[in-house]
C-alpha cells in the first residue's frame, strides 16, 4: 500500500498503474474480445479520515468490484462553517493507514489543503472555483442547517473524480442528501463513472456510524440510539399501511421525544433522488432525522419502499437462473423480467447490422435507440417473447452465434447503461423477479431477496449441451463447452462494467444434483420466510 500526499505522485502511480495492468492483461489474453482490459478498473472512497466499520464496507464493496483501490483522507476546510468542528475533526491517520492496509487498499491519498487548491476557510470565504449543485438540493435538510456545506462537498468530490478519473465512487446511504446530491453532479456534468451507494452500517443498538459519534460518551451514545429507534417505528408503521408523511414524522417524533436531551433539527419525508418533500410516500420516499446531543451533530434516514418485491437472482452462466427465475415468478405470482433476452436482442441486432464487436460507438447508438419489448408467451420453453425494433427475436437470440458474442457486448458500458435504464424503470412497481449476472448487485440494489445460484462449470457444460440438443443447435463437445463456459466466467467477473459479484446479503445455491423444480422449492421457500407481509407469496 502507498500513501501519496501529492496530486503529482497520484497522478504518476494512476498512469503506472494503468499502464501495468494493461500489459498484464495483453501477456494472458488474446485480443479477439473487447473485454480484454476489464482488470484496469479503479474504485475510489473518498473519506475525511476517522475511519471506521461504515467506511471499511465500503472499501471492501470496492475491494471486490475494482483491480486498483483509492482511498482519499481529506477533511475539508470548505464543508465546514466558521463555527463548526474542522479543528477537532478527527485526524486519525496511522490508524486509518493500517486499516486500510489490512483491508487491501493500494492507495490512500491524503493531501494537504494546500496541495488540493484550497484554503483552510469556508466556502463563503474562499476564493476558489465552486460547485454548486441544484439550490432545491441543498437548502433542505442539512443544507437548512449548514450554510454552503454541499458547495464544499461538490467542489471537492469533483476535484477528487477528475484527479483520480474512477470507474466506481462508494458513498454510504447515510448520508442520503450528500449521496442524492453527488449522483446528480455525476448526472449533470457527464462523469463517466458510477456511484455505488452502499448500505448504513449500524452500532448494536442500530446507532449509525459516523467519525463524529467519537465525540459521544458511552451514555450519550445509548441515547443517540433513539434516532434508528424512531425511524423504525416510522418503518412499522409504513409496512401496516401508513404512506401519510405527518404520520410517519409524528411515529418518529414521539419514539426521540423520550430522551429530552436529544434536540431535534428536523424530520422530513424526501424523494431520495431529488430531495423534494413528500406529502404520501408513492413509490419511494427517504425518512431523514437530524439531531444534537451535547455538541454533536447526527444524521440518520431509512428508505420507505411502497412496492411489490423484487427477488435477484444472479449466478454464472449456465447456472440455471432462466429456467427457476420463470418458475419462481410463476409460483409467486410476479412477472420474469427476462434480462439476459435484452442484452442477447441488442446481440442479435448488432449481428445482422454487421457492426464489429469493437466499434463501441456504432453499439452505443444502437443501444440507445432501439426499442425492446418483453411480451408473456404461452410457449413453457421460451415464455417471454422478445422483439426489437417490432422483429419477434425470441428463438434468434438462442443461437449459437449470439451466445458467444453476447458477453462482449454486454460489457460495453452505454449498452448496460441503456439496458438498465430500462430495467429499473420497469422495476419501480416491483412484482419482479429478474435474472442474470449483477441484477442483486448493480440493477436493483434494494431488492427484498437475492439469490445466488451457482454450480460447478462440469455441470453446467452439461446442461448446455442437452439444451443444444433439445432446440436441435449443433453438437459441441462437453470439452470445448466447458472452455467456453470457464472463458466466459472469467469475462463476466473482470469485466470493467458491473461484473459477476455475489451481493453481500444474498444467500448462496449450489445447484449441482439439483433439479429445476428442487432449486425452485427453496427459492419460494425462502422468499416466504423473508417476505410475510405481501400477501400475493
Amino acid at each position: 500500500m502507498r500513501l501519496l500526499r501529492t496530486v503529482a505522485a497520484l497522478s504518476c502511480y494512476l498512469t503506472k498503474s494503468r499502464a501495468e495492468n494493461k500489459c498484464a492483461v495483453l501477456e494472458d489474453v488474446v485480443l479477439d474480445e473487447m473485454t480484454s482490459f476489464d482488470q484496469t478498473a479503479v474504485g475510489l472512497v473518498p473519506t475525511m479520515g476517522g475511519l471506521h466499520e461504515g467506511h471499511l464496507s465500503l472499501i471492501q464493496r470496492a475491494r471486490q468490484e475494482n483491480s486498483t483501490v483509492i482511498v482519499s483522507i481529506f477533511v475539508n476546510p470548505l464543508q465546514f462553517a466558521p463555527k463548526e468542528d474542522f479543528q477537532r475533526y478527527p485526524r486519525t491517520l496511522e490508524l486509518d493507514m493500517q486499516l486500510c492496509e489490512q483491508a487491501g487498499v493500494d492507495v490512500i491519498f491524503a493531501p494537504t489543503p494546500e496541495e488540493m487548491g484550497v484554503p483552510q476557510k469556508s466556502i463563503q470565504e474562499a476564493k476558489v472555483t465552486q460547485v454548486i449543485p441544484p439550490s432545491a438540493m441543498i437548502t433542505g435538510l442539512c443544507g437548512g442547517f449548514r450554510q454552503g456545506h454541499f458547495q464544499g462537498v461538490a467542489t471537492i468530490v469533483t476535484k477528487l473524480f477528475n484527479l483520480v478519473q474512477p470507474d466506481r465512487a462508494y458513498f454510504g446511504q447515510k448520508d442520503g442528501q450528500q449521496l442524492a446530491i453527488i449522483k446528480r453532479l455525476v448526472a449533470d456534468l457527464n462523469f463517466p463513472l458510477e456511484i455505488v451507494a452502499c448500505p448504513t452500517v449500524r452500532e448494536a443498538s442500530g446507532l449509525a456510524l459516523s467519525s463524529r459519534n467519537q465525540y459521544l460518551t458511552a451514555t450519550q451514545k445509548e441515547q443517540a440510539a433513539v434516532l434508528y429507534r424512531g425511524l423504525q417505528q416510522a418503518e412499522a408503521i409504513f409496512k401496516a399501511g401508513v404512506r401519510d408523511s405527518s404520520q410517519l414524522i409524528a411515529a418518529v417524533q414521539q419514539e426521540v421525544a423520550i430522551v429530552s436531551a436529544v434536540l431535534v433539527e428536523y424530520i422530513e419525508l424526501v424523494d431520495p433522488n431529488t430531495l423534494m418533500t413528500l406529502e404520501k410516500v408513492e413509490e419511494e420516499g427517504m425518512l431523514a432525522i437530524a439531531a444534537r446531543l451535547g455538541s454533536t451533530r447526527l444524521i440518520d434516514n431509512i428508505l420507505l419502499c411502497d412496492r411489490l418485491p423484487i427477488i435477484a437472482i444472479d449466478g454464472p452462466a449456465g447456472a440455471g437462473k432462466s429456467t427457476v427465475a420463470r418458475q419462481v415468478a410463476a409460483k409467486l405470482g410476479l412477472v420474469y423480467l427476462d434480462t439476459g433476452s435484452m442484452y442477447r436482442a441488442v446481440t442479435w441486432l448488432v449481428l445482422q447490422q454487421d457492426i464489429p464487436l469493437d466499434d463501441e460507438c456504432a453499439i452505443a447508438e444502437l443501444a440507445n435507440s432501439c426499442e425492446i419489448q418483453l411480451t408473456p408467451s404461452q410457449d413453457l420453453q421460451s415464455p417471454v417473447q422478445v422483439w426489437i425494433n417490432g422483429t419477434d427475436v425470441t428463438q434468434a437470440i438462442r443461437t449459437l452465434e449470439v451466445t458467444s458474442k453476447v458477453s462482449a457486448i454486454a460489457a460495453q458500458s452505454a449498452v448496460r447503461k441503456a439496458l438498465v435504464k430500462q430495467q429499473q424503470s420497469w422495476g419501480k412497481r416491483g412484482g419482479l423477479v429478474a435474472e442474470g449476472r449483477d441484477i442483486g448487485t448493480h440493477v436493483f440494489p434494494d431488492a427484498e431477496v437475492k439469490i445466488f445460484l451457482t454450480a460447478s462449470v462440469s455441470e453446467r457444460a452439461r446442461r448446455r449441451q442437452q439444451d443444444f440438443k433439445k432446440q436441435n443447435q449443433p453438437e459441441v463437445s462437453l470439452e470445448q463447452l466447458e472452455r467456453d463456459i470457464a472463458e466466459r466466467d472469467w469475462k463476466d467477473s473482470t469485466r470493467k462494467v458491473s461484473p459477476l459479484q455475489k451481493a453481500a446479503d444474498a444467500i448462496e445455491i449450489q445447484t449441482d444434483g439439483l433439479c429445476a423444480s428442487e432449486v425452485t422449492d427453496k427459492i419460494v421457500s425462502y422468499c416466504q420466510q423473508q417476505l410475510p407481509q405481501w400477501s400475493a407469496l
